[in-house]
């Protein structure tokens, strides 16, 4: 190998780990100033940098306070209600419009798949008007009942996920287990939807992130009910309280962690299995 050669392998190789380096202290830092500042009391927080280390690790008062007056327990509580109702009804919703959708042909059936693609081009923000008044005339704001019903609303990413699964599992099972007598609802459950674990676990990752970390709907149907909504007690026109935000922030960031060290596998498996056919 050449000289050259190797001086732009050795400048590809910086440059990548570079890159990387770089990508993974712009994801890290606000982390870490968030955790800095979780631990400072109101003084050292007014005082110092939000880089500067606490004078003390052991000051736990404003995890205390978030944990207290933001009502923390009540919002954890209410977001996984709606984070389980939710991702289980979405996956439901979603199989069984793709199972309709690829294994029946009928006069419509490319109609309705690209009406759902159209769906996905149309932004959220600008049918709010429309939602939040069909939403007050069914009596549904400040309900949570309500909040999930909007939420169970047909995921288009999860029907696309289990049509490309559909693709790959033989018609031919379905015609046997019919022979058998089985009936296309048997055909679902029994057979089809035990060979959709790995769709099943894609769109449940996704769905329950985003369910987690929603918070536009959140703060405008059930505000402060939810933990996306809950440290909006700690922000008001004359300023926020950060020490405060931050701690709950972190609070906020311990389920989801030991959720993800605890189910790490079948996460990484779920997401490999959904990315690719076959």
């Amino acid at each position: 190998m050449s000289i050259g050669k190797k001086i732009e392998n050795i400048i590809l190789t910086f440059i990548k780990y570079f890159s990387l380096c770089l990508g993974a202290f712009i994801a890290v830092i606000p982390v870490v100033v968030c955790l800095f500042t979780a631990f400072k009391t109101d003084e050292e927080y007014a005082t110092t940098n939000v880089m500067q280390l606490p004078q003390s690790w052991t000051y736990l008062e404003n995890f205390k306070i978030a944990w207290t007056k933001a009502k923390m327990f009540n919002g954890f509580k209410n977001t996984f209600i709606i984070m389980i109702v939710v991702v289980c009804g979405s996956i439901m919703i979603g199989a069984m419009l793709a199972y309709v959708l690829n294994r029946f042909k009928f006069p419509g059936n490319a109609l309705i798949r690209n009406l759902f693609l159209f769906a996905t081009l149309i932004p959220g923000v600008a049918t709010q008007v429309t939602v939040y008044q069909i939403m007050h005339s069914l009596g549904f704001i400040n309900k949570i009942y309500g909040y999930i019903i909007l939420m169970l609303g047909t995921d288009v990413i999860s029907i696309y996920v289990f049509l490309q699964f559909f693709e790959n599992i033989s018609v031919s099972l379905d015609e046997s287990a019919i022979m058998d007598g089985c009936t296309y609802y048997g055909v679902f459950i029994k057979i089809l939807l035990p060979l959709l674990k790995p769709a099943m676990v894609t769109c449940m990752i996704l769905k329950g992130v985003g369910i987690y970390n929603e918070y536009y709907c959140s703060n405008l149907y059930i505000p402060s009910q939810t933990i996306s909504t809950a440290l909006y007690t700690f922000t008001g026109p004359y300023g926020s309280q950060y020490n405060y935000i931050c701690a709950g922030v972190i609070i906020t960031i311990i389920p989801a962690l030991i959720i993800f060290i605890c189910c790490q596998k079948q996460i990484y498996s779920g997401l490999a299995a959904g990315a690719v056919k076959g």
